[in-house]
């Protein structure tokens, strides 16, 4: 599903996916309120999400699709960059943040690695969040949690794997998140891989 509030972005973007064999577009909203009507009808697995938008805006309806349908993953599409708008989205829990100068290639692996459980953020975001200052290596034990995090796992299933308690996983991912400077799984991902740790 593409949401912007810009019609002619919609439209550009759907003609992005117009030939592309394992992607379609089901449904479009201009708004965030929109956005959530059309995800309770159209149940897409993956979320093109602007930020800036009139009534509902892009933090405020990726906060309540997440809530109303965790298994729908939300990329934000953005022209915003700043720490501030990075930071917004990271902690409502998107699987991934690119700008809208990305090229028609990186938008489908996006999609397909969102749709996959994985995390996707364009290269100056990523620079961002790794420049942050005060981070720290995760345990072995930590880094076990987030490579099952990477591959798509749920926090049960990890627990199941690593015969460990929800709670646990949890804690640990909270560990995580406070060692690598970063707010949510996917902002996670994709530092722990751009250092090498998993």
């Amino acid at each position: 599903m593409i949401v912007d509030d810009h019609p002619v972005v919609r439209d550009g973007l759907r003609g992005m996916f117009d030939h592309v064999a394992d992607i379609e577009v089901v449904a479009e909203a201009s708004d965030g309120f929109e956005a959530l009507a059309m995800a309770r009808r159209a149940r897409p697995h993956v979320v093109l999400m602007d930020l800036r938008m009139p009534g509902l805006d892009g933090v405020g309806a990726i906060r309540r699709l997440r809530a109303d349908h965790p298994e729908i993953k939300v990329v934000v599409l953005t022209t915003y960059d700043t720490d501030a708008d990075v930071a917004r989205a990271m902690a409502a829990g998107v699987a991934g943040y690119l700008l809208k100068d990305a090229p028609r290639e990186e938008l489908h692996r996006a999609v397909r690695t969102a749709a996959a459980g994985g995390a996707v953020l364009a290269p100056s975001v990523a620079s961002a969040l790794l420049s942050r200052p005060g981070a720290q290596e995760p345990s072995p034990r930590e880094l076990e949690v987030l490579r099952l995090v990477a591959r798509g796992s749920a926090n049960k299933e990890i627990a199941r794997t690593l015969l460990i308690s929800e709670t646990t996983v949890k804690t640990h991912l909270k560990h995580v998140f406070a060692k690598l400077g970063v707010e949510s799984r996917a902002a996670a991902v994709v530092v722990a891989m751009e250092r090498g740790l998993i």
